[in-house]
């Protein structure tokens, strides 16, 4: 059974999120809007309570380093790492979207180890600050296009490509690079590679400035025959055709429904601030009774929060799912594609109704609209998640359904 009420041990490490998001992101959250490439040094201190939560392990385990499937419940319902960290990030977002994808140690590539790496890996790259590297000019939503290629020489793998839109593509230690043994092969070649800062080959070229999330370092990189440890290949290095890349894409089943959790909890700081202001205006939002017999605004806030309510619950379901063992592709993409529509959508909507404050600087509701649409785009697009819905529920392979 599914409880959708926070449970209650895990109700002090949501409280302490939201004190995070309100006493820290808030205050400098328009600083590092307009500082963008600045490094929010106020997040130091920050990474080393993130760094708790992921030693603590167990229930009261969070962050990306807790981000993995368990093998079952042992029989009774199990909240773990996956849901900790859906429901910490809902409440960091609630302060700050880029603030929060740029804190210390907790990048995506940190999410690919912990799905991909076996148990030698993880206690080597533990502490690591990792970013992750998928997409590429040429490759997008379509990641059996990567072109960036991996050649096994003596007791080193040689990296060759070039990576773009990497978040925390410069300020984080090193870089889980996906790249393919075998072009012809398709997604079973596709593999990821830890790349320390620093190794030869490796340059980052280009910062990206962008419509939002300006507090987070997004990056383009070049591999020329980059060379790591053999080592550094995360799982193995066997092609399975049959099987694809499921290894790889155990990452997305984790981390979509993380990026669902932020889309709920920057919409849920708009639908929240839009309701005080609307109330400073004299417009109390009344639940009981017909919509008709309400204001235009009213009626139009009501059905946002019903809409936040079902991506809400979505995610729920695929973070449990996670923690308690059960297969959870279909509904990661679920949650994932309509949090981030419904946030995309309630932010915006937000800005509307507050006309011309809404779209001032002078308050933030314009900075959670731009700051929302990268939720509708990165970890696979909105498109890419309907498709991957369609593909469960119908049957029907990648080669069948495009």
């Amino acid at each position: 059974m599914i409880y959708l009420e926070v449970p209650k041990n895990l109700k002090l490490v949501v409280s302490q999120a939201h004190q995070v998001a309100k006493h820290i992101f808030r205050p400098i959250s328009r600083k590092y809007d307009r500082a963008e490439h600045d490094y929010p040094k106020e997040l130091d201190m920050l990474a080393a309570l993130m760094d708790g939560l992921s030693a603590g392990g167990g229930p009261q385990g969070g962050g990306v380093d807790s981000l993995q499937r368990e093998d079952g419940a042992n029989g009774g319902v199990r909240n773990g790492g996956n849901m900790i960290t859906c429901l910490g990030l809902t409440e960091l977002c609630w302060g700050d979207v880029g603030l929060a994808l740029s804190i210390p140690r907790q990048g995506l590539g940190n999410a690919a180890i912990t799905a991909v790496a076996d148990a030698d890996q993880k206690k080597r790259f533990a502490g690591v600050w990792a970013a992750m590297a998928i997409t590429e000019p040429g490759a997008g939503s379509d990641s059996a296009n990567i072109r960036t290629t991996a050649r096994l020489d003596g007791d080193e793998w040689v990296l060759n490509g070039e990576k773009i839109y990497v978040t925390a593509g410069s300020r984080a230690d090193s870089v889980v690079v996906w790249a393919t043994l075998d072009r012809n092969l398709g997604r079973a070649a596709i593999k990821s590679f830890v790349v320390p800062h620093g190794t030869p080959g490796m340059e980052v070229v280009r910062l990206d400035k962008k419509l939002g999330i300006r507090a987070s370092d997004t990056a383009s990189i070049t591999l020329t025959d980059c060379r790591i440890p053999k080592e550094n290949l995360l799982g193995t290095s066997d092609i399975d055709t049959k099987k694809g890349f499921g290894g790889v894409m155990q990452t997305f089943d984790n981390t979509r429904p993380i990026v669902a959790g932020m889309a709920v909890g920057v919409a849920r700081a708009a639908l929240e601030h839009t309701r005080k202001l609307l109330e400073d205006e004299g417009i109390e939002v009344r639940y009981r009774g017909p919509l008709f017999e309400k204001s235009a605004a009213e009626a139009e806030l009501i059905r946002m929060e019903a809409d936040w309510e079902a991506g809400r619950l979505l995610m729920l379901k695929a973070a449990w799912m996670a923690d308690n063992g059960i297969p959870n592709s279909t509904e990661a993409s679920m949650s994932k594609a309509k949090a981030a529509r419904v946030a995309n959508r309630i932010t915006l909507r937000c800005v509307e109704l507050c006309g011309s404050l809404g779209y001032s600087e002078a308050e933030l509701l314009e900075k959670w609209a731009r700051d929302s649409k990268i939720l509708d785009i990165f970890e696979g697009t909105q498109q890419i998640q309907l498709l991957i819905v369609a593909r469960r529920l119908l049957g029907k392979r990648s080669s069948e359904l495009r």
